[in-house]
């Protein structure tokens, strides 16, 4: 079986639709890998930021975006935030909205 991309709302799906043509081209590559292979592709691709929240890491000529995401219960990858990276450090506002959605997207598992 193998596993299932969905996304927390419509708007952050079209967020990712909406992405410079690289950066989508690139996110669409790894998601395939994803779907086939799992959610953890390793780095530098993915990486475990903490407590079930993951980033899918997207890189292009366009620059770096990333896509925060969580795993639920039947091979379920749910795409919970994007946004254009800009420093070094996960700004705090994406990190705490990221797992905001996660806590909603688990606490509603059956």
């Amino acid at each position: 079986m193998s596993w299932k991309i969905n996304y927390f709302n419509k708007q952050v799906e079209k967020e990712i639709l909406n992405l410079p043509a690289g950066l989508l081209a690139r996110y669409l590559r790894l998601t395939d890998m994803m779907v086939e292979f799992g959610s953890n592709l390793g780095m530098p691709h993915t990486q475990s930021i903490g407590n079930g929240l993951n980033e899918l890491r997207v890189k292009s000529k366009e620059g770096i975006t990333r896509v925060f995401y969580c795993t639920k219960v039947g091979k379920q990858i749910v795409m919970l935030h994007v946004f254009i990276k800009k420093s070094q450090k996960i700004p705090k506002k994406e990190l705490a909205l990221a797992t905001k959605r996660m806590k909603e997207v688990l606490s509603n598992e059956t």
